[in-house]
């Protein structure tokens, strides 16, 4: 079974906390001990769930601070001891941080108001398998590597291949609204989830999602909750499509002058009803970067029935005729490296400050996005490079992630913090979205008032509504409680 991994080990002896909660009540860990549910107070597992992949905590630990310190650390085995956990927090009016793999990078999972860190890896069940339908029943504490392993022994695949796959949970996919690396053609978690179990803050059980392919019975509760980074509900098992085993694989790389031609030629694949598994265009750093060439790469990839990867390969082809033929080697070495990212702690550990920012927008602004956010960062004092790949396309707009590095002289935090405010300010300013796929966790909170205008309202009357004593991760999606 897949536990979760930490991106650096702490250093010995005392340890600072940069966030640290009250202690809980002792009437409460007596109640959370008399649960039978295992619990533990042990300083190493509270160090350990007070941090997450966020690269700025990378940074903080690197030097001998944790970044939050819960009072408990609570290991549920079903749903239903999720809801006894919820039920004593909500009388007591408890913070409860939901935990899978804890591999969020934008601080998702970080106990900044102390409480309970509810660990929910050890609901890691694939409860059913209905291969008439082709659905999957899971329990969100489900590694994906688990999950795909079970799925690839009888012939299927759920398709969903985030970078962080080996580190992260059903549950955290679905919480964060994940997008994996071949989601041209599975679909993000969005499209392929079905329904979900979902404890609320008061300890309610209740069932979402569809008994058939679709309903109109009112809107779709299941989509409430993803994407609401635990802050509404805690997700507990989801039921899924999944797809046959592909039978065919197709790879292709090409290269452009500028990235404009470049996204250009994604834009034409994908509005012709092209849709490559993998569509990725690095801008000449990155691909000076990653595949020594100094022009745009695009990597292409598809996978499935011979007939229809053929039909797409063909049309990228023809869309792309206006750039030069690649070595597939490029794809290939895409494929070896594109989970890796051993280059992050080591950087962080020099106080070089790195980190990406993936956000969306529509073809129309795309250019004028990349052009705004590249000179936002770029202008930060102490910047040393700002890069950036599209990685996800759709009929009307793509993704963009960007990389940035600096090297200031002193306050790593503050010039992290100006970064991420030029960047956020630069997107949002030319009508692109907040975030593509990482969510908004603790470090984009303080933007989602000007992200979602008005809109914010109703989330935070669904919030009062679902958790009136805001105990589910407070902090996150700019819903009360300390973000950083």
């Amino acid at each position: 079974m897949t536990e979760p991994t930490m991106p650096i080990e702490l250093p010995e002896g005392e340890l600072r906390v940069r966030f640290e909660g009250a202690p809980l009540p002792a009437d409460v860990l007596q109640a959370l001990h008399d649960s039978a549910i295992p619990v533990t107070v042990d300083t190493s597992e509270r160090h350990d769930h007070g941090r997450d992949w966020w690269p700025l905590t990378i940074g903080w630990a690197a030097h001998g601070e944790v970044p939050a310190l819960p009072g408990v650390v609570m290991f549920p085995r079903s749903t239903h001891d999720v809801a006894t956990v919820l039920r004593i927090a909500h009388n007591a009016q408890i913070p409860v941080t939901p935990q899978g793999g804890r591999s969020g990078v934008v601080g998702g999972a970080i106990p900044t108001t102390g409480g309970i860190a509810l660990d929910l890896t050890r609901l890691n069940s694939v409860i059913s398998l209905d291969e008439e339908s082709m659905t999957v029943t899971v329990e969100s504490g489900c590694f994906g590597p688990d999950l795909e392993d079970y799925l690839n022994q009888r012939g299927f695949t759920a398709g969903h291949f985030p970078q962080s796959f080996e580190l992260a949970t059903v549950g955290g996919w679905l919480a964060c609204r994940g997008a994996g690396q071949l989601s041209n053609r599975y679909g993000k978690i969005e499209d392929i989830v079905r329904g979900l179990t979902v404890v609320l803050a008061n300890g309610t059980i209740i069932e979402t999602g569809n008994r058939g392919p679709r309903s109109a019975v009112g809107p779709d509760l299941t989509q409430i909750f993803v994407g609401s980074e635990g802050t509404l509900g805690v997700i507990t098992n989801a039921t899924l499509t999944i797809r046959r085993l592909a039978s065919h694989r197709a790879v292709a790389a090409y290269s452009f002058v500028t990235v404009r031609e470049g996204l250009d030629a994604c834009r034409r694949i994908i509005q012709r009803d092209a849709r490559p598994a993998v569509l990725r265009l690095y801008d000449v750093p990155e691909s000076q970067r990653n595949f020594k060439i100094d022009r745009c790469a695009l990597v292409v990839l598809d996978e499935g029935e011979v007939d229809f990867v053929t039909t797409a390969m063909k049309i990228v082809k023809e869309e792309c005729a206006s750039g030069q033929r690649e070595d597939d080697a490029i794809v290939h070495h895409w494929l070896e490296h594109r989970n890796n990212v051993s280059a992050l702690t080591p950087l962080w550990s020099r106080d070089i400050v790195v980190d990406t920012i993936e956000v969306a927008g529509p073809w129309s602004t795309l250019m004028p996005i990349y052009e705004a956010v590249t000179a936002a960062i770029l202008a930060v004092p102490s910047t040393v490079t700002a890069t950036m790949h599209q990685s996800h396309a759709y009929q009307d707009g793509a993704c963009l992630y960007f990389t940035f590095a600096g090297r200031p002289e002193s306050d790593l935090e503050g010039y992290y913090r100006s970064v991420w405010d030029a960047a956020s300010h630069a997107v949002i300013q030319n009508g692109g979205a907040l975030s593509h796929h990482h969510g908004v966790g603790r470090n984009r909170a303080r933007f989602v008032p000007e992200a979602l205008g008005s809109g914010f309202e109703v989330l935070r009357h669904v919030k009062e509504s679902l958790d009136p004593h805001h105990i589910l991760n407070p902090g996150v999606l700019g819903l009360g409680g300390a973000a950083w």
